[in-house]
């Protein structure tokens, strides 16, 4: 649906509504942003995001395959984004499926029954395709051309480092290390390894690198440190929130810092994947701009083509 608005200097404006749903390893999201379209340019606005805790990484990384129970509760959430969608007068979606899906065995089947029973066709990626996808948010807008950055985005399933030199993308690589394959003990030491190794490789050309985090627990990582917005997190604060998690029981640190029950398991292992990166790299500082898989896909959509309602 487009809507035409008329402004206070009689411009005319274009209103699209576009959805991004992000089916994760710990947990599938639906982004609705407007689109605002005008004589000045193009603005993407987000309008309502909605999150559901299925965390099918965990059948996926330990049993091989998605369980019935929550192929039942995906076409649920499904049901439910896009009664949500037709609700906000959304046209397009995109939704994009990572690590947890990718790896099934089942995952054709579920596909299938999820278009079935819902009516959402989804689309598996590679890490490569999502670090581009990525790539298509604030990113760019955020990124000062003369610095170098590695750009950690951590799942539940992967992890993808990208190295960007003066706004340029130089290098790029996905590892099966996450937080959902973490705390289940499916991460052994050569993966680290390989991911020191491919770190310090990339990292060795350049003098400084700071680090820019994406991800929910880098989000929440940031809330908890309470450095205002804009700011970066230092190699130091992030250790001392790290410690201090560490040290508290589930149960603590549901109740001290008000996380969500899926989140207070992850985000130890979130932090350690960040803490390693700095340490790695040689990095002091993370920025934590607002941004992830689901904003990228509208920029990518409003680019190159989107599934109609």
């Amino acid at each position: 649906m487009i809507i035409t608005k008329t402004n206070e200097f009689n411009s005319p404006l274009k209103l699209k509504k576009f959805a991004a749903i992000d089916v994760g390893s710990n947990a599938i999201r639906v982004l609705i942003s407007n689109i605002i379209e005008s004589k000045e340019g193009v603005y993407f606005q987000k309008n309502a995001l909605v999150r559901a805790p299925i965390r099918l990484g965990e059948d996926s990384f330990t049993l091989g395959e998605i369980s019935k129970k929550n192929i039942k509760r995906m076409v649920k959430a499904m049901r439910a984004f896009k009664l949500l969608m037709k609700v906000h007068g959304v046209s397009h979606y995109q939704a994009f499926a990572t690590s947890a899906l990718r790896e099934a065995n089942n995952s054709i089947e579920v596909i299938d029954h999820v278009k079935k029973k819902a009516g959402i066709k989804i689309e598996i990626i590679d890490g490569r395709k999502e670090a581009e996808v990525i790539s298509y948010s604030k990113l760019s807008e955020f990124l000062n051309s003369q610095k170098t950055f590695l750009f950690v985005d951590v799942g539940g399933g992967s992890t993808e480092f990208t190295i960007i030199d003066e706004g340029k993308r130089i290098s790029s690589k996905s590892f099966k290390i996450g937080t959902v394959r973490l705390i289940n003990d499916l991460v052994d030491d050569r993966v680290w390894k390989a991911i020191q190794g491919w770190i310090e490789k990339n990292a060795k050309p350049y003098r400084k690198i700071t680090l820019i985090g994406s991800g929910g627990n880098i989000n929440k990582l940031f809330k908890l440190s309470n450095i205002k917005e804009g700011k970066p997190l230092s190699l130091i604060k992030l250790n001392q929130i790290y410690l201090e998690l560490e040290s508290l029981t589930y149960e603590e640190r549901l109740l001290k810092f008000e996380l969500n029950p899926d989140r207070a398991d992850v985000i130890i292992p979130a932090a350690k994947i960040y803490l390693k990166s700095l340490e790695w790299s040689g990095g002091q500082k993370i920025y934590v701009p607002k941004f992830g898989l689901s904003d990228g896909m509208i920029k990518y959509m409003y680019k190159n083509g989107k599934k109609k309602i």
